[in-house]
């Protein structure tokens, strides 16, 4: 039966880190950070997510504010919404929720957020910083499969390494992030023939598609590591891009959903939004 990688467990000993930085502000009498969260519309994936992250924040003693906006918004009203919070100083990190609705201009609303605030590693300045290899806050839901791998003592160096999803959110940064570790990368797609074929042969597996359930024993081998980044709903349910009942006795280890990469996710944004606030009062991130 294959291993359950916990993403539980793993978030515990950074969120003990990060509690330990908010009780030392607060003795300190210093200002704490503080996120703002935006939804527009009511996609339930990303409600679950915004969700998740309030009850972290809070349980942190991060503030965090969830910015509701209905998904008829007009571009120039969100745009300006967000300029406000790059003026607000006591705001550290801004975070859209994705995807937006189709009538929004997705890319021009993330590059109106400041890269000193931008704690996902969204914006384009950032996301050129991350390929070159300069200091940025690494995008939270890459961060947490990598740092998943490496907490459960899984060698990356050498290691055939597949990624299904090609997205600027996973798929591209999470193959950049495992180039990096001395991983051999290939990204897979919609496009890619002899998918199965091509996972099977994989000693690692990132799949970040959004499709329920979509991997099965066909795609995995008995050695198989596998990193579920999806998070979808089904009948009633949130659940991850792997079938992980078809296949846990089929593979050597996996992340569930919810629980894994997920569980993590959350807490690195967190962390990131303290990194923000340091980097800021220090005016040594330069945007």
């Amino acid at each position: 039966m294959g291993k359950i990688i916990d993403g539980k467990k793993v978030a515990q000993d950074i969120k003990f880190e990060i509690k330990n930085f908010i009780d030392k502000r607060k003795q300190q009498g210093l200002r704490l950070p503080k996120i703002v969260s935006i939804l527009v519309g009511n996609d339930e994936g990303s409600i679950y997510y915004i969700n998740s992250q309030e009850k972290v924040a809070t349980s942190l003693g991060v503030e965090f504010n969830k910015l509701l906006l209905d998904k008829d918004i007009k571009e120039e009203d969100l745009i300006e919404k967000i300029k406000k919070l790059n003026n607000d100083n006591n705001v550290d990190g801004i975070i859209i929720q994705l995807p937006l609705p189709s009538k929004l201009n997705e890319k021009r609303i993330i590059n109106t957020i400041l890269p000193s605030k931008d704690i996902d590693c969204l914006t384009f300045i950032n996301q050129g910083k991350l390929y070159c290899g300069d200091k940025v806050f690494l995008p939270c839901t890459p961060n947490s499969v990598i740092t998943l791998l490496e907490k459960y003592n899984v060698e990356l160096e050498g290691k055939n390494v597949v990624v299904i999803g090609r997205s600027n959110i996973v798929g591209k940064p999470v193959a950049q992030l495992l180039v990096n570790k001395n991983a051999t990368v290939t990204i897979c797609h919609s496009k890619t023939k002899n998918l199965k074929e091509i996972c099977k042969r994989a000693d690692i597996l990132v799949v970040a598609i959004g499709k329920a359930k979509f991997i099965d024993k066909e795609y995995v081998n008995e050695n198989s590591i596998i990193l579920d980044v999806g998070t979808s709903s089904l009948d009633g349910k949130i659940t991850g891009d792997v079938d992980l009942e078809n296949i846990i006795n089929e593979i050597s280890m996996i992340t569930p959903v919810p629980g894994g990469v997920g569980a993590l996710t959350t807490t690195l944004l967190i962390k990131n939004s303290c990194e923000a606030l340091e980097y800021n009062e220090n005016e040594n991130f330069n945007s």
